[in-house]
């Protein structure tokens, strides 16, 4: 676990790093009611991540706290059945604005380098029923598509991977989550 939270600090040190060359960011939903937010949020897929390296599903937890901001707690099954699991916190960037957090999570790197250790967490799509959402970070290196459920209709995976690939994002290179029945008895 905690080689799991190192590579997780140094993940997000990197990814807030923006990337030269001047590209005009990916758009933002204009806001997110962090009220419906809440909740559990399983990842159909992500663009690759060293910290998810071993992780074959992933999900994540989001709660509100009293101070507006959202508790999160990401949980990782890897191939031998086993859950990791990281907490931390999800700030708005800028005051009033919820399409564009920074996440924190609780590991000694965070502690050491607070505002190093926070990564960029935007939202490019959200459905009206809070079903379905994209998330990704500003440089395109980082891509999450999130669901209430474990699996969607192919109809709806499809929308998100053409906006997706419309905010300028590689959907090629796409890791999928496994299947329930990989981890059956």
């Amino acid at each position: 676990m905690r080689l799991l939270t190192a590579f997780l600090g140094m993940a997000l040190l990197v990814g807030c790093a923006s990337s030269a060359g001047g590209s005009v960011p990916p758009a933002t939903v204009a806001r997110v009611d962090l009220q419906r937010y809440q909740g559990t949020w399983y990842e159909l897929a992500r663009l690759p991540m060293f910290f998810q390296r071993h992780c074959l599903q992933s999900q994540a937890h989001y709660r509100l706290l009293e101070d507006g901001s959202l508790g999160v707690r990401n949980r990782c099954r890897t191939a031998a059945d086993q859950w990791q699991q990281v907490e931390g916190r999800a700030v708005p960037q800028q005051a009033g604005r919820t399409d564009k957090l920074w996440v924190r999570f609780d590991n000694w790197f965070s502690r050491l380098l607070p505002n190093l250790s926070r990564g960029q967490y935007w939202v490019l799509y959200l459905d009206d029923d809070y079903r379905v959402a994209l998330v990704g970070h500003p440089n395109r290196d980082y891509l999450w598509l999130l669901a209430r459920t474990p699996e969607v209709a192919p109809a709806l995976r499809d929308k998100l991977l053409g906006v997706a690939r419309e905010q300028g994002y590689d959907t090629g290179e796409l890791i999928w989550r496994t299947p329930d029945s990989r981890f059956a008895p």
